[in-house]
């Protein structure tokens, strides 16, 4: 099979995936909070050109939007981007949305001021790829800005927990908590970019009263741990799955024993200069 079939094939797999399940609810859910951590740290106001990328339902582009900036919100699966734009239209936010892949951007060279993507980008397979676009697609001088789920936080643990249950990955792919790591981002961009932040920090989560409703949600809503546990079926583990799961939820369970599940979600917020 051609190289550009086997690409095409993976991304048709990537927007089956995150259009499955409820994703919009998970944003609703509990992962409100973060896209405006991302905005507020890349100091996104009036007159800036701001692109997200792999924007989803737009969870930093609308507050960027909200902030004055003029912004384009791109990701590779249709169903997000119009539950987006349902989302910004219900807020008063006012912004463009372009189906497009994160690793080959339909933008020029240098087209925005600030370039963004809140836990969304880490998903491209192609990290070099990925990152080689935000890079051209902001001016130089601009700010690019990043926020990931970390390789030794929860959902870094969780895709881990998941990853002997789910399909292969394709060759060349890398695990997307890898964008959590500060030496990995600084292997990606080189000099390219300069931080001067890299920054850990907490998403508390405390909306299910018991780890297993944590479970269940994830179960039901995100495609990754859909598209793992429907592989497990396929291959007669459905039960080691649901098992490896509950353990999972138990273990990360920071809340009171008895009392309502509390579980903390690590990141990392990464702001450079584009050089």
């Amino acid at each position: 099979m051609a190289s550009t079939d086997v690409d095409s094939e993976l991304k048709g797999r990537h927007r089956k995936m995150w259009a499955s399940g409820d994703y919009p609810a998970m944003v609703e859910t509990f992962l409100t909070p973060l896209g405006p951590r991302l905005v507020e740290a890349c100091g996104i106001g009036p007159g800036m050109d701001v692109l997200d990328v792999a924007a989803g339902t737009g969870n930093a582009a609308i507050p960027a939007a909200l902030a004055g900036a003029r912004v384009t919100a791109s990701d590779l699966t249709p169903e997000l981007l119009e539950a987006g734009r349902a989302r910004a239209e219900a807020l008063g936010a006012d912004l463009d949305w372009v189906e497009a892949d994160a690793e080959r951007l339909p933008f020029a060279d240098g087209s925005f001021d600030v370039v963004i993507s809140a836990i969304g980008v880490m998903f491209a397979p192609h990290h070099e790829r990925s990152a080689s676009e935000l890079v051209r697609v902001c001016r130089p001088g601009g700010t690019i800005g990043l926020l990931s789920w970390t390789p030794e936080g929860q959902i870094g643990n969780l895709l881990k927990t998941i990853g002997p249950f789910a399909p292969p990955p394709p060759p060349g792919a890398q695990p997307p908590p890898l964008w959590g790591s500060e030496a990995h981002l600084r292997e990606l961009f080189g000099d390219r970019v300069t931080f001067g932040s890299l920054a850990h920090g907490l998403l508390e989560v405390d909306a299910f009263e018991q780890p297993e409703e944590f479970a269940g949600h994830f179960r039901g809503y995100y495609g990754p741990t859909i598209a793992a546990e429907a592989n497990a079926r396929r291959n007669g583990r459905e039960d080691e799955f649901a098992a490896t799961f509950s353990r999972f939820v138990q273990e990360w369970n920071r809340g009171a024993e008895g009392g309502p599940a509390r579980f903390e979600l690590e990141y990392l917020l990464a702001v450079g200069t584009r050089t």
